[in-house]
Formats: structure tokens, C-alpha cells, sequence
């Protein structure tokens, strides 16, 4: 029991900050808004969270949250009925099991967006995406409601509403959608323990034994980065991932990590959702990946040319520390819920 305190200890204290770059949006100029008049908001996060970088033309306020929230549960940002919440349901951990999308949790330290990275930057270039491309959202509808102009007039001093400005208030709302009380995160803060199921999963996923932790970093539990992870050994169509973006050879069958905070709650796995459960997920690492000319390195290691080799109760431990991810005071907080 006191070698696994220390390889705890060990693995505890070797948590990473991983510090991503971000790039400023370069699109349509947004009015500058008198920060002095509205209320700052403060995101708080762990110290084993990256630092969190905010572009200076659109700070997080209290009132640029609050309207984010509004337009994010609003249909009137499509025209065709749609919100950003149908695809992005809360107790889902802001992901649907229907359309399989990435899950909107910590995005404020990520800097590529999509399966396939198809936008790189910040939140706000993202989200020009979304309401520009997705969602084609039509500005004379929010310019001629009967709320809208008043609360984007307050947020960011402009007499018109623009799609930017949509973009940036709705940028602002999903930075605050920030997953961190976790079991997990609170035996890190001394508040519980984990059961011996639970601290063996632990090892597993923190040792080149299970080897998740390479892509998976302890934090946000991605590396915010692209891997072929052995899914295909052909490749076609959306199957050829982060190539159908760059054409580039060596990245195809590529995808961004996800987060495996909240893992328990986003089935199903992959970019096409082919496992229905984690226990399917463990078995694909354990015996089935396909080698290719992209695999990741980290398959190829000596230890793994023949699979993990996993036991039955390796498999059990790795499930149940995973599901110490899942962070309930996440999926039900109030101030993220539908306004």
C-alpha cells in the first residue's frame, strides 16, 4: 500500500499546465465596449488547469454571459429552428448521443475546435463559425425583437447587432461552461478518497501499462491535439478526419482528442460514435487497433505491439476511475441551465 501512496504522490505532483496559444480573431471589427460599465465576471479553474487566456476585445461580464446564455438556448440564431442546447444538452455534459457531437466543457483552454480541427483559434473564432456557417444566423431578426437590441446595446455599445457580436456574446457564455468539481478534482483537493478499484484504474491510465495519460493529460484530460488512434484501416469520407482540412498524407485518420471529463455521460465514443460503452472503448485499445501508415507513435511501443493485454479486472478498475470524471455539480448547475 505505501509503493502505491507514492506512485500516487507521484503521479499527483507530475500534473502538466499545458499553456495553448491563441490567435486573434480576424474578422469584422466589434465596437469596444466601456468595460467600466458593466460588472466583470471571474472564471476561476485548478492550478492544474492551463492559463486561461481571454482576447482583449471581448472580456468576460457578467452581462456579455448572461446574453451568451440567452442566444445559446435561443432558436432565433438559425433559421430553421435549431439552437446551440439541441446539439449541446446539459445533462449530456453539453453533448448529444444523437448527433455525437464534441462536448461544450472547458473549451475556453482549447484552441482547436471539431472533430477534424476544421477551426483553430479562440472561442471567438469558433463561434463566427457556428453563426455564420452552422447556423447562418440572421441579424434582422435579432435587431427586431423586442429584447434583443437593448441587452447587445448594453454589452457592447452598438446600435445594430451584428453577427460578431453574436458570436462574441455566445463565446463568452460557453467560457463559463467549465467542468472542474469532479470526484476527481476533489480527492486532488484532499475532500474524498477513492476506492481501490477506483486508485487502480488510476495507476493503469497514469502507467505504460494503460497509457492513457499521453493523450489524455492529467487537467482537462486531452492534449488538445490530433492522433490516429487505430479506429480504421481504410480511410474514406469523414473517416479521413483532420486530412479532409489539411490534404495532408500524414494526417489521415487523424482526430482531436477529447476530453474524458464527463466520459460516463458523452456516448457514444469516437468522431462517428461506433462504441456504444466505455467497456467497448477499453476492448478497441486492448486487441483491436489497426495498424497504418498514421497510427500514433505511442502504439508502437514494445510493450504494446500486441495489444495492452488488459485483464478482466483491469478493465473493471479503468472504467470506475474513469467514471470518477464525472462531475454532477457540472450537469446541474443552475447558471448554466436554460434561462
Amino acid at each position: 500500500m505505501r509503493t502505491t501512496n507514492y506512485i500516487l504522490a507521484l503521479l499527483i505532483s507530475s500534473i502538466s499546465i499545458l499553456v495553448f496559444s491563441c490567435k486573434k480573431p480576424n474578422t469584422e471589427e466589434v465596437t469596444p465596449v466601456e468595460v467600466s460599465t458593466l460588472t466583470p465576471y471571474t472564471l476561476n479553474s485548478p492550478n492544474y488547469f492551463p492559463k486561461l487566456i481571454i482576447p482583449s476585445d471581448n472580456p468576460l461580464t457578467v452581462e456579455g454571459v448572461s446574453l451568451g446564455r440567452k442566444l445559446y438556448y435561443d432558436t432565433i440564431i438559425s433559421n430553421d429552428g435549431r439552437a446551440c442546447a439541441q446539439c449541446h444538452s446539459q445533462q449530456y455534459a453539453f453533448t448529444d448521443p444523437v448527433s455525437n457531437s464534441l462536448a461544450h466543457m472547458n473549451l475556453a483552454w482549447n484552441n482547436k475546435f471539431l472533430w477534424n480541427g476544421l477551426v483553430e483559434g479562440t472561442l471567438e473564432d469558433i463561434m463566427t463559425f457556428e453563426v455564420n456557417v452552422f447556423f447562418n444566423t440572421d441579424v434582422n431578426k435579432l435587431n427586431s425583437s423586442s429584447t434583443y437590441p437593448s441587452l447587445f446595446k448594453e454589452v457592447f455599445n452598438s446600435n445594430t447587432i451584428t453577427t460578431q457580436q453574436v458570436a462574441y456574446a455566445l463565446a463568452q457564455f460557453i467560457r463559463t461552461q467549465a467542468s472542474t468539481n469532479s470526484k476527481f478534482d476533489k480527492y486532488l483537493r484532499y475532500e474524498t478518497m477513492l476506492t481501490s478499484s477506483e486508485i487502480s484504474g488510476f495507476v493503469l491510465y497514469n502507467t505504460e501499462k494503460g497509457d492513457c495519460f499521453h493523450c489524455h493529460s492529467l487537467g482537462l484530460f486531452n492534449d488538445n491535439a490530433y492522433h490516429n488512434n487505430g479506429i480504421d484501416s481504410v480511410f474514406t469520407g469523414i473517416n479521413m478526419g483532420r486530412y479532409n482540412v489539411t490534404h495532408n498524407p500524414n494526417d489521415l485518420g487523424k482526430f482531436k482528442t477529447p476530453s474524458l471529463r464527463n466520459v460516463e455521460l458523452t456516448a457514444p465514443y469516437m468522431h462517428d460514435g461506433r462504441f456504444a460503452t466505455l467497456e467497448d472503448v477499453i476492448e478497441h485499445y486492448n486487441s483491436k487497433v489497426h495498424n497504418t501508415a498514421t497510427l500514433d507513435p505511442i502504439f508502437f511501443k514494445p510493450s504494446h505491439l500486441y495489444g495492452l493485454q488488459l485483464t478482466a479486472q483491469d478493465k473493471i478498475d479503468l472504467v470506475a476511475f474513469l467514471k470518477t470524471l464525472t462531475d454532477t455539480t457540472f450537469v446541474n448547475n443552475p447558471a448554466l441551465s436554460q434561462p
